[in-house]
């Protein structure tokens, strides 16, 4: 289904905006793309692939909506798809005001928080540029930007709390190879989708120290539990914590080849140091950032959270990955 008269932006030049970008262009979308390297932008306009990220996506593009100016991006756009990680948005949108977003319906797939202010993407959104909860969404998953490379069957969840817009964007990217359904739960995909990324890390550390399968799935048996009782707390309503958007998302970060969480913590298990993890994935691991922020905003919550926690003593204190393992287990059935 053709979006008629509204032109989407695409803001972030990695993987998961290139498979973004690979999905609408499909269903003939009128896109707008912004990256921030102009060597980038001038390769996907010579030769419609990405040259740093899933470059083996064609990307049948307009080469003049390939663009570095991220304002003329959000200026002609109806949809603004926000796709850079968490920890680069505020210097992405320096300069940019509420007017720049007025009228604008804001999509975010971005999985992350933005650090010091432990902000979601629908609270930051609204705090700074006055992006209404009836104007935002959040593309959710499970789903690998890669497998949407390879144009394998995936299924996404699109939540906002305008059935509207959340209905008109999954017509947006269903095609051939994707799937994907409405929700009403914002705040409860936006968190599970943070906190997968932890549970990944923790999946990661754990085979990197050599736990096995077994382990493996009580891990993450319990990391569901957990997430369902964070959730709760911070938006309590009736939602199924089985349902694809959370649980099917929590399985395919923590089990997947695909997963930078996963991998980055079985790095740290297998003995790397936080930065050298960082420098060989060459990648935002977000679960790294996603853990000081969940750590630090339980705070006020005070919900039983022992898988973070480990994680967050592992990354942050530097305490020996083994050894906060062997204390989880004791926290775990």
């Amino acid at each position: 289904m053709q979006n008629k008269g509204q032109k989407v932006a695409i803001i972030g030049g990695g993987s998961w905006a290139t498979a973004i970008a690979k999905l609408l262009l499909q269903t003939n979308q009128d896109v707008i793309w912004w990256v921030r390297d102009e060597s980038q932008a001038a390769h996907i306009r010579q030769f419609g692939h990405n040259p740093k990220y899933l470059t083996s996506a064609h990307l049948q593009i307009t080469a003049e909506n390939v663009t570095t100016d991220i304002r003329k991006a959000v200026k002609a756009a109806t949809w603004v798809i926000m796709a850079v990680p968490a920890a680069f948005l505020p210097a992405a949108l320096e300069g940019f005001s509420a007017s720049d977003f007025e009228g604008k319906i804001v999509v975010s797939a971005i999985k992350g928080m933005i650090q010091g202010e432990n902000l979601i993407m629908a609270d930051y959104f609204k705090k700074y540029f006055n992006v209404t909860s009836d104007r935002f969404c959040v593309i959710s998953g499970p789903c690998h930007a890669e497998e949407v490379a390879m144009e394998k069957l995936s299924y996404l969840t699109i939540a906002s709390e305008n059935a509207d817009h959340a209905n008109q964007f999954c017509q947006m990217i269903r095609g051939r190879f994707m799937r994907a359904s409405p929700s009403d739960d914002i705040y409860g995909t936006e968190y599970g989708a943070v906190m997968k990324n932890i549970y990944a890390l923790a999946a990661g550390i754990a085979h990197g120290i050599g736990y096995g399968d077994n382990f493996h799935a009580v891990l993450i048996s319990n990391a569901i539990q957990e997430m369902e009782r964070f959730v709760n707390a911070v938006h309590p309503i009736n939602r199924d914590i089985k349902a694809s958007a959370y649980l099917g998302d929590l399985l395919v970060t923590s089990y997947s080849q695909f997963s930078r969480n996963r991998t980055f913590g079985a790095m740290i298990g297998k003995g790397y140091s936080v930065i050298a993890a960082q420098l060989e994935m060459n990648m935002v691991a977000e679960g790294y950032y996603a853990t000081k922020c969940i750590y630090e905003l339980n705070k006020s919550y005070g919900v039983d959270l022992p898988i973070c926690n480990a994680v967050y003593h592992t990354l942050y204190d530097k305490t020996a990955p083994h050894f906060e393992m062997m204390l989880l287990c004791g926290n775990l059935s």
